[in-house]
Order: C-alpha cells, then structure tokens, then sequence
C-alpha cells in the first residue's frame, strides 16, 4: 500500500463489495457527504442511504448505491459496514420502480410513528437506486 491510499474494506450483510487499497472514499450522511482521504482522523461516522464513490489504486471510480450503516476509520484503516451495497448496474430499476411505488402507498396509509420511518426508508433506498442508475446508463 502506498502513501497515498488507505486499506477499505466495504461489507454489506450479503457480501464483502470491496477489499483493497483506496485513494479517495465519498460516503453519504444524513447532512451531505463526507471525502475520506489517505491519514484520516480516526472517527466512527453514521452512514444514510445514498450514493458512495470509491477512488481505487488504479484512479478508477467505483460507484455504488449503500444502505443505512458505519464507517470506522482507525490507523489509516477503514471499514464501511452497511445493509447494502450494489453497483449500478445490479439494479432492477422496474423492481425498485415498483418498491417506490408500493412504499409511498404504504407510507399514506401508516399509522404509527414507527411503520410510517420504515416506509420512509424503503421510499428513500428506492430512489436512491433509481437515481444512481439513471446517472450511469448510457
């Protein structure tokens, strides 16, 4: 690893989506984005669902879309651990249409505070997809 890259591991529940050396990281908050550099102060950061670009030792981006989740950055040493991670051309963007479509009805019809935020971040997930899919087609 040279000086200037950084280890990164990404790990979504169903796979490992990237382990290797990294130049630049730019993750998703709540409040914007975040660029993780080479020597990055050490911190445990909330990730939100959006999307994320890796800057790989070969000075190629890597796009993604993520779900809700952390980075840790200690020594140099990042590992982002979210629900998911899924390259843009891995989205079904009729199936996350229709989960768009299907969280809206049931956000209109939620009663609790508690099923009206998951219908909100399935709403959110979907057009997150759909946004970082339509940003790469040709």
């Amino acid at each position: 690893m040279s000086k200037n890259t950084f280890f990164l591991q990404v790990l979504a529940s169903d796979k490992v989506f990237y382990k290797g050396s990294c130049q630049e990281l730019v993750i998703p908050l709540a409040d914007g984005e975040k660029a993780i550099l080479p020597h990055h102060e050490d911190m445990v950061i909330a990730v939100s669902i959006g999307e994320m670009r890796l800057l790989d030792e070969n000075d190629q981006w890597i796009h993604a879309v993520v779900g809700n989740g952390f980075i840790q950055i200690i020594n140099n040493r990042v590992t982002l651990l979210v629900d998911t991670a899924e390259h843009p051309e891995e989205i079904d963007e009729r199936r996350a249409e229709e989960a768009m479509e299907r969280a809206a009805e049931q956000l209109r019809q939620s009663k609790s505070l508690q099923e009206h935020s998951h219908f909100e971040a399935s709403m959110a997930r979907s057009l997150a997809r759909l946004r970082t899919k339509h940003k790469f087609e040709l």
